[in-house]
């Protein structure tokens, strides 16, 4: 009998729990079907209609956008384009970030005023950030022509943003000097998550700091490296304010990415179907590397 009592009062618990699962989870889900699921679906039909995103007739074309998508050598471009920032973003911006919280790690409070000047351009806006560079790089009264200048003793202009491939890698280091921030504070993090008897115990051994971040730490820090990867791998693929604000994809699209490419087919040549097309092929091979990305790098999450 007590047995038969305690099994309905676990079931009446699991289904006060469901309920309340369900309360909770309910507008969260209706938000996200609503903002991400509902867009993503459909970016997908659009793709398959001719439309100029205003007029109220559609001409379904099928796969059309989908074959001239795959024949499309600037789409093909900004992807290589994508690429490269993705990598670089990826080199950059993880491995400085880890070498700053390091750095506070082992400075402790003493160093708190690098945690507030370090992370200032993150709380920068893009677009702010942008227009920043823009007059710092400009030919004419730019911060790198003005030193070149001083240092070759005559009138000396250099165009970073007007230039291929110079343009690209410009746009590539202001989004690392905006972004690595983000990287310190996520590994700052990470390292307040390991028990400081991990680092007694290694000095009792006679371990050094040095031997202690590069054989305990670190490794303990993989999980953390791994989803900053991923995050840094995503948002590299999705880049759009920043260096459309910069370059707008020049010079002779030499800056074009998926997204600035998308922007151009949809608001200002009004080919929304097109342009839906090629944001629905950017969710295609964005969440591709994503998925091998997780799939082929993988770390030890527990010890």
């Amino acid at each position: 009998m007590d047995k038969s009592n305690n099994m309905g009062l676990a079931q009446a618990k699991a289904r006060s729990t469901a309920k309340a699962a369900t309360v909770f989870l309910l507008p969260a889900l209706l938000l996200i079907t609503i903002f991400i699921v509902y867009p993503v679906v459909d970016t997908f039909v659009i793709s398959g209609y001719k439309w100029n995103g205003i007029s109220a007739d559609r001409i379904f074309v099928g796969l059309d956008n989908w074959k001239a998508l795959l024949k499309d050598a600037m789409f093909w471009k900004s992807f290589k384009h994508n690429l490269i920032v993705m990598v670089f973003s990826i080199l950059l911006q993880i491995p400085i970030g880890m070498l700053l919280a390091t750095f506070l790690d082992a400075g402790g409070k003493k160093f708190n005023i690098f945690k507030i000047i370090w992370f200032l351009p993150y709380l920068m806006s893009s677009v702010a950030i942008a227009f920043l560079f823009i007059y710092a790089l400009a030919t004419n009264g730019g911060i790198i022509s003005s030193l070149a200048t001083i240092f070759n003793g005559k009138r000396t202009t250099i165009d970073l943003l007007g230039t291929a491939p110079n343009a690209l890698y410009t746009v590539i280091g202001v989004m690392a000097w905006q972004f690595t921030p983000f990287y310190m504070v996520y590994f700052i993090a990470g390292y307040g998550n390991i028990d400081t008897t991990i680092y007694e115990a290694a000095v009792i051994d006679g371990a050094t700091r040095g031997q202690y971040i590069r054989l305990i730490a670190i490794p303990l820090l993989g999980p953390i490296f791994k989803t900053a990867c991923t995050m840094s791998l995503i948002g590299s693929l999705k880049y759009f304010d920043m260096i459309w604000n910069m370059t707008q994809g020049g010079p002779s699209g030499s800056t074009e990415l998926m997204a600035t490419y998308m922007y151009k087919l949809s608001f200002q040549q009004f080919n929304m179907g097109y342009g839906s097309c090629v944001a629905a092929g950017m969710f295609i091979l964005i969440t591709a590397i994503a998925l091998l990305f997780n799939k082929v790098f993988k770390v030890k999450e527990d010890y």
